[in-house]
């Protein structure tokens, strides 16, 4: 039986992945600018495209059945 991966999962991974990075890259920010909106400003510029990026790398891995073991001998 051929393995699938909904749509649905890679945008639930991209997302939740997502907001991970954007507390870590808030963090990190304001650490270094002290300023919120400087930060506040980078993560979301920052997320718009990184998002969409993960988004479609995900969806070109689910492609590539290297590594993948299906149980299928």
């Amino acid at each position: 039986m051929p393995r699938t991966v909904k749509v649905s999962r890679s945008v639930v991974k991209a997302l939740t992945y997502r907001i991970i990075i954007m507390c870590l890259d808030f963090i990190a920010i304001y650490l270094f600018t002290g300023t919120t909106r400087i930060a506040v400003s980078f993560v979301v510029v920052s997320n718009i495209y990184t998002t969409i990026g993960y988004f479609l790398h995900e969806r070109a891995w689910n492609h590539i059945h290297w590594g993948i073991d299906d149980g299928v001998a």
